[in-house]
């Protein structure tokens, strides 16, 4: 079976608010037209995974069990707009973690690449016709290195990081676009044109 092209999400100011650490379900709020980004993704037979930073469990500022409880949350959200997501892989890992099981440096937190790898080993994907899309420039040098395409996108952090951050950066997106519908309007005409 070829492998598939996919899109790679961030999770905290591309799929949802960005609120600093998610420590309650309260905080988890889907950004407007993030499911119906989604859902044209789906309906492309486009893999869609999300790739997030948890840096919260190793400082223990939540539990594993919450965000099981706002992974549930978000996928029952984009259910209710017929979108789904195709994988969620998490990185815990921080080198100076408050919990010891988590206190390491490790091959997974963005921008190191074992995030998506895992994923492609795990869904038989492309890395390199896929995308990685998020609003700061660790999602953009992790999709970079990974050999995916990078995009930034304006929500978030996004458009901080691109004012104060990014002319300093070797790595450049390949487009920026105003949210993650914007995004994937393009990814989807960039996959067109690539296959005819």
């Amino acid at each position: 079976m070829s492998k598939k092209s996919a899109v790679f999400l961030d999770r905290d100011g591309t799929i949802n608010e960005q609120m600093g650490y998610v420590n309650h379900l309260c905080r988890f709020v889907l950004l407007p037209s993030v499911a119906q980004a989604i859902r044209q993704l789906n309906q492309h037979d486009i893999p869609v995974v999300v790739v997030t930073n948890q840096s919260g469990l190793a400082r223990g500022y939540f539990p594993f069990a919450l965000l099981e409880r706002v992974h549930s949350e978000m996928e029952r959200l984009l259910a209710a707009e017929g979108a789904h997501v195709d994988g969620i892989y998490i990185c815990p890992h921080h080198p100076e973690a408050k919990v010891e099981e988590y206190r390491q440096r490790c091959h997974c937190r963005k921008p190191q690449t074992g995030l998506l790898e895992q994923a492609a080993t795990d869904l038989n994907l492309d890395l390199s016709r896929s995308f990685m899309v998020g609003d700061r420039w660790s999602d953009l040098e992790c999709g970079q290195r990974a050999g995916a395409r990078p995009i930034l996108v304006l929500t978030g952090y996004g458009r901080g990081e691109l004012e104060y951050i990014g002319s300093e950066k070797v790595t450049q997106p390949i487009l920026i676009a105003e949210d993650l519908l914007k995004a994937v309007e393009q990814i989807i005409r960039l996959l067109d044109s690539a296959s005819r």
